[in-house]
């Protein structure tokens, strides 16, 4: 998946190994390992295939941001960069043409 962030200190917190761990410590193993299985997929249906990471919408104020897990409550959070969207016929998002997304935070919006 083509990965792009919403500025360069977060690129940079998220793609150096010794930023991740200054960012964010004992989260910072867990946030590699998240980061690589984003970069890895070929698409979001295949983050949608994983369980752990209970990929899902936000709505309300956040409408058309998504998030996956890290842990407890933290989440990467991030939109869909492509467009159009690719949707489905009945509206919804097809995970399987989305293959570039920005991370927007890495955060607990609990």
């Amino acid at each position: 998946m083509d990965l792009s962030y919403k500025n360069n200190k977060l690129e940079q917190s998220l793609t150096e190994d010794k930023s991740i761990i200054k960012s964010y410590g004992a989260l910072s193993k867990k946030i590699k390992q998240r980061m690589e299985q984003l970069k890895a997929a070929d698409d979001l249906s295949i983050v949608a295939k994983i369980p752990v990471l209970r990929l899902h919408p936000y709505k309300g104020d956040r409408l058309g941001e998504w998030s996956i897990d890290i842990q407890e409550n933290w989440r990467i959070c991030f939109e869909i960069d492509q467009d159009p969207i690719p949707t489905l016929d009945d509206g919804g998002v097809n995970l399987n043409k989305v293959t570039a997304i920005k991370i927007l935070s890495v955060e607990d919006p609990h």
